[in-house]
């Protein structure tokens, strides 16, 4: 599901546009492998009989249901997920049928920091903690790509941000003497 670019202000830009990263989908294809290899085996392996087919459809069906919740259920919460950072904010969106949204002005964030463990690094992966002077606190955004690349990137966005204000502030001083 692509981010809803109607969102954005009239000089608003995306600068990032971020997923979660894919190992978080390498669960899920292993599951949907071995699942595909047992429901073969099982449909193989029903004896010849009056309720044959009837076992066959039955594990096809368990199957189907078991192939949902483990692999397309977190593929679909995966594609669903979007992190993005504009010039002026960032926009966080979960859900599949049901949607959840966070939106964070630049202007809020008080602290932006990083954590990827050894393995983590070695994936290109980190979990990305956002502090904002809203109620709501703190936002961790886990298994994201490139996090110390993201994390840079707000940062700097954050002091443009505040430059820009600070500029804007200034000449409204000046306009008004």
């Amino acid at each position: 599901m692509g981010f809803p670019e109607n969102i954005l202000t009239s000089d608003e830009e995306v600068v990032l546009h971020l997923h979660p990263h894919w190992i978080r989908l390498a669960g899920p294809a292993s599951a949907f492998i071995v699942l595909l290899g047992l429901t073969l085996f099982g449909v193989l392996a029903v004896p010849a009989g009056s309720f044959q087919h009837a076992a066959q459809w039955l594990i096809i069906v368990v199957a189907s249901v078991v192939v949902f919740f483990a692999s397309l259920r977190p593929w679909l919460r995966w594609i669903t997920t979007s992190y993005v950072v504009t010039t002026e904010r960032v926009v966080i969106r979960v859900g599949i049928l049901s949607r959840d949204g966070r939106d964070i002005p630049l202007q809020r964030l008080n602290d932006v920091s990083f954590h990827h463990s050894f393995w983590e690094r070695l994936l290109g992966s980190g979990t990305l903690t956002i502090e904002s002077a809203g109620e709501r606190g703190q936002v961790v955004l886990a298994n994201l790509p490139r996090v110390e690349q993201v994390h840079g990137t707000l940062y700097r966005l954050a002091e443009e941000d505040d430059m820009r204000r600070r500029g804007l502030a200034d000449d409204d001083d000046r306009g008004a003497l």
